[in-house]
């Protein structure tokens, strides 16, 4: 489905998850339009950790929106785990993110009417992934791999938010994507529960998975592997943590 000739795309990184080229987007409001990324060259591959800071404003919530298919780019080119995320329409990019990528949000964002097992269940569910039989269980083992397989039945308000955003990250990997994507995922949380959430990404980055964090935290960014800076729409800096001064 999501085939297309990259002639156009320079080689530089072929093996790149991510592999951005030029995106800007530019938002219309009454005062005029307001340009949110500026051209951002960003090329991320397999098993990395990147942590994404700025300050508020500077963009770093737009990109993660652009690399998840949640918004649209004005001008550019993305493609994020082999597919051109930049052209694909709503149905296609349901189903490829349903694949490819997992998103933790800072706010959780679980149903509050199902239970903890029954929200990892939920994107099995949706993109048809893994047997009727076999959903279940997958989602034990998830809950058991971020050490909350105890609380399985527990609806979102009766965990601690801890709790739920462990449930979240649980969710986040049901359809076993390559890229999880974290948008402020320890903001909301005690820096005893950030830690642990940190260390949870430290181990999936081990076993292959990507990870790209936003956060406004320097002391977690530098658990990272790598640190992108946004200012102004534009990235101002792209160094592996043990060359950041």
């Amino acid at each position: 489905m999501f085939k297309s000739n990259r002639s156009t795309i320079p080689t530089t990184t072929p093996d790149a998850l991510i592999d951005i080229h030029g995106v800007t987007k530019t938002y219309q409001s009454d005062a005029g339009p307001c340009q949110a990324l500026k051209g951002i060259d960003l090329h991320v591959r397999e098993s990395e950790f990147v942590a994404v800071v700025g300050k508020s404003g500077s963009g770093k919530s737009t990109l993660i929106n652009m690399i998840t298919g949640i918004d649209r780019p004005t001008g550019g080119e993305l493609w994020v785990v082999n597919a051109p995320v930049h052209t694909l329409n709503e149905g296609q990019l349901a189903v490829w993110r349903g694949r490819a990528v997992g998103v933790v949000f800072q706010f959780f964002q679980l149903l509050p009417t199902l239970t903890a097992i029954e929200n990892v269940m939920l994107p099995m569910d949706l993109s048809g992934s893994f047997r009727n039989g076999e959903r279940h269980k997958r989602a034990l083992q998830l809950l058991e791999e971020v050490e909350i397989a105890d609380q399985a039945d527990k609806l979102p308000a009766n965990l601690s938010g801890g709790q739920q955003q462990r449930v979240a990250i649980a969710r986040a990997l049901a359809n076993d994507p390559p890229l999880i994507v974290a948008d402020e995922p320890t903001g909301n949380l005690d820096s005893r529960t950030a830690e642990a959430v940190i260390a949870l990404f430290e181990r999936l980055v081990q076993k292959g998975k990507t990870v790209l964090m936003v956060t406004h935290d320097p002391d977690l960014a530098r658990r990272a592997t790598r640190l992108v800076r946004i200012a102004d729409g534009l990235v101002i800096e792209d160094s592996a943590i043990d060359q950041v001064a």
